[in-house]
């Protein structure tokens, strides 16, 4: 998902992490290249921390994009939501209370 990749002496265009350089001759190098990318690829896909905070930023900045176009149904979101949590609640206390 990152983009934020090296710019090779031999490619001016930058590399995304998870990707190999084309280019590379040398096969020792162009071995250390897929094993860099590869071993990038697995902590992108399990660094699960990382993802959900990515997801979470978005959907925040989602939510405030919404907020500014349409500031009615956004309050109203939000009240429902809040009504929807406040009774799942209520109903567990009660559930667990008999």
């Amino acid at each position: 998902m990152s983009s934020s990749g090296a710019v090779s002496p031999r490619n001016p265009v930058p590399v995304p992490r998870t990707a190999v350089p084309l280019g590379i001759a040398d096969p020792v190098e162009s071995a250390r290249a897929e094993l860099k990318a590869a071993l990038m690829a697995i902590e992108e896909k399990a660094n699960v921390p990382k993802r959900v905070g990515a997801a979470a930023d978005l959907a925040v900045q989602k939510a405030r994009v919404f907020a500014r176009r349409e500031p009615v149904l956004a309050v109203v979101a939000v009240v429902g939501i809040a009504a929807a949590v406040g009774s799942a609640v209520w109903a567990l206390t009660r559930w667990y209370a008999r």
